[in-house]
């Protein structure tokens, strides 16, 4: 038997002879992400990580597929109904053939690691995951038979299917779709065979139910079960008049687009309000299903659901596989990873008040390395400050319980005048801001809901203070990543703090505009898209194509999630190819072709670990007079075009050796960085030099460094 690793080389191969571009400088955007969601696939075979960790990573690939399909897929599914061209050479059904074949590969990697690996692995810790079998245990089937009738039938509705009957699937929930013949009296001899076939479908219970049942402990194994096996073995009760030929797992994704066509005209709010209860019987946008599926009972769904062939995404035995988050481990803490505490700083913790922290010197945290509660402290430390009259701030994503929203409420029971921007367009996280945004206008806060026809995706609070008339010290934060504590525990972000009136002044005139856009607002340290951003991006470039020119070095590292703008991609090869050296750490999506002849001076790095890299940092050499921007932006066209972005310079020089020290390692790590090249590969970084991990590295690095202070 190959070792997993030789499996994995194989189906790793297979996507190299279909990459396809939407026109000959750029790679397609979705096919170049589900190259990042390999790389996020690959994680599960790293035997240096602990086993749920690996794990981990095979449920964050399965979550961010289903996401993938819901909004990507179906996109490109509605386009090619309508007969749609989306991009520059290929029409969408050609595109969608290209994102199925892909996964479909993939997918069987995927059932190679968890079947060849992780299970082995789980039983070596004496943990056993039943897969298709009954317990042999008489203790556990007891367990089972009694689980199933006390805590799983009440939820049970199997539905009969027939050609031609009209019948619904949710969006995202596992179904069992069921093979079955009539009962056949006993002096009937006819073969089952010889009988028509009957189908079904039944939904699992995920919702109300674990997917993964815990079984008694027998001796020192600990034995699980998914939820859908513990239906299939029962499946005869729910029809006894039947016999059970197969049942089979299936999964449909809908277009979790809200459908708003206008938000020009009328009430915006009230339009996603309605348009939130109808994301969950959106257009069908695929059919995920069981490989071994009767072909049969497939054709009947298709029929059913009108589904074509390109739409159909094979699996394996058991679907939504991001359920893993929360399987059972029972000798935890063993076989997983616990992320470290937060470091404190010792300065700020000295000082105690951020107020008078940020007036000695800018601050820069570097999430989830440093806490987050220092920005609670700051909201909560703004709302009760006598001399504070007004916060505002802007809100993308919040936590679910938010501690955020709370320090503001607090502010504005306190007198102060608070005004929040909610962002109510953020994808999949519309309600959760609809509600906080009444919450927030209920405790008498200013809610500014979003600006039709773009969506504001900016990380700022700004904090007003003044004593009468007077104008006191003002403070701003600004951040790369979201207002949210529970996801700076787990994505790479930096947030800054400043006193500085200069950015104050800057912060007043954007949230200005943000209230009303008929008066364009002028900036001098922030980068605005919609105004100056894109402006002031092609200066720098033509800066570092001018340096060269004059015989100087030019050099561009650019940081961020994704990067698909064509003119920004076509200003970054003119640099390339006037001798500009650029350094690209791009964690998703890159359109940008790097081993060419008109990119030679590009290098692309994709770090994937522990922590999700979400920061956007922009480095411009400038012949020695370096200049480093924070952002929020992408260069996704949907950043640039459709979004109101920032990005804000840092200046400190004892900032700026900070951060360049931690570009630094993750430019250096050579142990989950890889390579993107021109096939869109993840190629392992073999630099014969000393293993280096960035974000291992950069821990010990701040750790250190709180040490000294």
């Amino acid at each position: 038997m190959p070792k997993l690793s030789e499996i994995f080389n194989i189906f790793k191969a297979k996507p190299r002879r279909i990459v396809m571009m939407d026109s000959p400088n750029f790679f397609n955007r979705d096919i170049s992400w589900l190259s990042f969601n390999y790389r996020v696939l690959e994680e599960a075979i790293d035997e240096t990580l602990p086993l749920y960790e690996r794990l981990k990573f095979l449920a964050i690939y399965s979550s961010n597929l289903d996401e993938f399909y819901k909004v990507r897929v179906a996109e490109y599914r509605n386009a090619s109904k309508q007969k749609v061209v989306m991009h520059d050479e290929y029409h969408p059904s050609k595109i969608l053939w290209q994102i199925n074949t892909t996964v479909n590969q993939q997918l069987i990697n995927f059932t190679n690691i968890f079947n060849t690996d992780i299970l082995p692995e789980l039983k070596n810790n004496n943990i056993i995951l039943y897969q298709g079998e009954l317990p042999s245990n008489e203790e556990h089937r007891k367990f089972l038979k009694e689980y199933f009738y006390t805590q799983v039938i009440p939820y049970l509705q199997p539905v009969l299917l027939t050609k031609g009957t009209r019948s619904f699937l949710r969006d995202n929930r596992l179904y069992l779709a069921i093979k079955l013949y009539r009962k056949k009296h006993q002096d009937n001899k006819d073969k089952l065979k010889e009988r028509r076939p009957r189908y079904a479908i039944l939904k699992l219970p995920t919702n109300d139910l674990p997917r993964f049942i815990e079984l008694p402990k027998d001796n020192d194994q600990y034995h699980i079960l998914f939820l859908d096996d513990v239906i299939r073995f029962n499946l005869q009760e729910l029809f006894p008049g039947y016999d059970i030929a197969g049942s089979w797992s299936i999964k449909m994704a809908r277009d979790a687009d809200l459908g708003i066509n206008d938000e020009f005209t009328g009430n915006l709010v009230e339009k996603i309000q309605k348009s939130l209860t109808l994301r969950k019987v959106g257009n069908p946008a695929s059919l995920l299903h069981d490989r071994n599926i009767d072909k049969k009972l497939l054709k009947l769904l298709c029929d059913t659901f009108d589904f074509r062939k390109e739409e159909l995404v094979e699996t394996g035995t058991y679907q939504n596989f991001h359920n893993f988050f929360t399987f059972p481990n029972p000798v935890a803490p063993k076989l997983q990873w616990e992320a470290p505490a937060p470091i404190h700083p010792n300065d700020l913790e000295k000082i105690g008040s951020m107020f008078e922290a940020i007036k000695r010197q800018d601050r820069v945290l570097h999430y989830p390395y440093q806490s987050f509660d220092y920005v609670l402290k700051f909201l909560n430390e703004a709302a009760t400050d006598p001399k504070v009259e007004e916060i505002k701030v802007t809100q993308y994503r919040v936590a679910s319980d938010s501690a955020v929203v709370n320090s503001l409420i607090t502010a504005a029971r306190n007198n102060k005048k608070v005004t929040v921007f909610v962002e109510v367009k953020a994808r999949f996280d519309e309600e959760n801001n609809l509600y906080f945004a009444e919450v927030m206008k209920n405790a008498g806060i200013n809610i500014i809901y979003s600006i039709p026809g773009l969506k504001v995706h900016a990380k700022m609070v700004m904090v007003i203070r003044r004593s009468g008339e007077v104008r006191k010290r003002s403070f701003a934060y600004l951040s790369t990543g979201n207002f949210n504590e529970k996801t700076a525990r787990i994505y790479a972000d930096h947030g800054y703090f400043t006193c500085k009136d200069i950015f104050i002044n800057d912060m007043e005139n954007l949230f200005n505009y943000l209230e009303d856009q008929t008066v364009k607002p002028e900036f001098n340290k922030l980068l605005v898209t919609q105004i100056n951003l894109k402006q002031e991006l092609n200066t720098k470039i033509d800066r570092e194509i001018e340096h060269v020119k004059n015989g100087n070095e030019g050099y561009i590292l650019l940081k961020m999630n994704g990067i698909q703008n064509k003119p920004l991609i076509k200003k970054l090869y003119e640099a390339s190819i006037a001798g500009v050296k650029i350094d690209l750490i791009v964690r998703g999506i890159c359109c940008l072709i790097p081993n060419q002849p008109y990119s030679k001076n590009i290098r692309i790095i994709r770090i994937v670990d522990s922590f999700l890299e979400h920061a956007r940092v922009w480095l411009f050499g400038n012949n020695g007079q370096r200049e480093m921007y924070f952002s929020s932006a992408d260069w996704l066209n949907r950043n640039i075009n459709r979004r109101i972005e920032i990005a804000f310079p840092i200046e400190d020089e004892i900032l700026l050796n900070e951060l360049e020290t931690i570009l630094d390692f993750q430019l250096r790590d050579n142990t989950k960085a890889r390579y993107i090249d021109e096939q869109l590969n993840n190629v392992p970084i073999e630099d014969g030099n000393k293993k280096l991990r960035a974000q291992r590295e950069t821990l010990t690095y701040l750790t250190n460094q709180n040490q000294l202070n």
